[in-house]
């Protein structure tokens, strides 16, 4: 069984007369362990769907499980203890440094104050930002915050992590970097799906999405290797 399932996923938005489909028809699998980017211009529908995986949004159409689960009325028992959804912005009301805003998932659902911060600790290092834990999240550069924002979403340890657009504003430098940390993520049985408005190497797989609508695989598999035929000898003058 699959972690996560989206079957026939439409999304409609109405706005005065104009009535916006931002998915359609969009169907997804994922598996513990899977890491799957889909690509997408602005106004694709990217954060649209991760909002319905996560169970923030109900569908129109279709449905959308986790575990087996009809996530319909559900969001409040996955999002932010199995699902993990990760931003990389901060409310200052949360406290004064990065550990504080990490651990707050967990202060938040009855966990003491001390077993929350050493929690934040062990995701902050998973995330590669244990030189931030200190610091106030308005000093975080862009590659910082996100490192933070997937430490915050972390911390439940969570079976799915979502994220919108995890490179966008971060160093060309750092890329490859955020995108290693997810790599490594799935491999350690965290499912990962992420939106991207540029290619991205590390991924399972790579979908398309254009005006709401999921176009399949936008890198192929890649080609069984042909072998060479073997050269015949050349005559001998």
């Amino acid at each position: 069984m699959s972690l996560l399932v989206l079957e026939r996923a439409t999304k409609r938005f109405k706005s005065g007369q104009r009535e916006t489909v931002a998915l359609e028809d969009a169907s997804l699998e994922l598996d513990a362990g899977d890491c799957v980017a889909v690509y997408g211009l602005r106004r694709s529908g990217r954060t649209t769907l991760l909002r319905v995986a996560a169970g923030i949004l109900p569908l129109d159409e279709g449905t959308v499980r986790f575990g087996g689960r009809d996530l319909s009325g559900r969001a409040a028992h996955a999002l932010g203890v199995e699902i993990g959804y990760c931003s990389p912005s901060f409310d200052p009301a949360h406290g004064g440094t990065v550990t504080d805003h990490v651990a707050v998932a967990l202060l938040a659902r009855g966990a003491g104050r001390t077993r929350a911060r050493e929690r934040a600790e062990e995701a902050l290092e998973r995330a590669g930002a244990s030189a931030s834990a200190h610091l106030d999240p308005r000093e975080l550069h862009a590659d910082e915050s996100m490192r933070a924002g997937i430490a915050r979403a972390l911390v439940t340890r969570p079976r799915l992590l979502l994220l919108d657009e995890p490179t966008n504003g971060v160093d060309l430098l750092e890329r490859d970097a955020i995108l290693a940390l997810l790599r490594e993520l799935a491999d350690s049985g965290t499912a990962v799906l992420m939106t991207v408005g540029e290619p991205v190497a590390g991924a399972d797989r790579v979908l398309a999405l254009d005006r709401g609508r999921l176009r399949g695989e936008a890198v192929p598999e890649q080609a069984s290797v042909l072998p060479l035929r073997p050269r015949h000898a050349e005559p001998v003058a």
